[in-house]
């Protein structure tokens, strides 16, 4: 398997929902850590057209895509964390300290997340971005609305719980409400 440069790196996101870029990420991440942590952000927020799902939908749709994913990793060097927003951008990084075992670093996309990082003087990888135009949640909710498909970047494991929950409608809706 090869020497693994980091022993635990953060892979942050809202995940709302869950998408083929997220696995590539959470892949990549893999490949270079013995452990990767996925916070789910902003788990506070929940039914709005931003943040349609509650965290505790975004845990269940991540374990089930990471254990038929990754069933070798999943528990043993996967871990998912929901960690509410604070709205302080200079201090989230520490906020993060206190709140999961010690780590590396990151891999993100987000420039901002990865300046935080380095600002705190930790690994800050940027993730290989694959579809970056269709594979984001934005993208996926804006084809939503407009009645475009929107399945072609979810994971085949979770469109039946996504359609279950009433995905779809509820972001409609939330958008109606403005």
């Amino acid at each position: 398997m090869g020497e693994h440069r980091y022993r635990r790196l953060v892979v942050p996101g809202r995940f709302q929902p869950p998408h083929e870029g997220h696995v590539e990420t959470i892949r990549y991440a893999l490949s270079l850590a013995d452990e990767v942590i996925v916070v789910i952000g902003s788990a506070q927020d929940s039914h709005s057209f931003k943040n349609p799902l509650t965290a505790g939908e975004r845990m269940l749709l991540l374990e089930k895509l990471l254990k038929s994913r990754f069933p070798g990793e999943y528990c043993d060097r996967l871990r998912i964390v929901p960690v509410m927003d604070i709205n302080m951008n200079k201090v989230w990084v520490q906020y993060l300290r206190l709140l999961l075992p010690e780590f590396d670093g990151v891999v993100s996309g987000n420039p901002l997340v990865l300046m935080l990082f380095e600002d705190m003087g930790l690994a800050a990888v940027k993730q290989p971005l694959k579809q970056r135009d269709v594979c984001q949640g934005t993208v996926i909710r804006s084809r939503i609305l407009k009645g475009e498909e929107w399945r072609e970047c979810i994971p085949p494991e979770i469109v039946r719980d996504l359609e279950e929950i009433g995905f779809a409608d509820r972001l409609r809706r939330l958008a109606e409400d403005g």
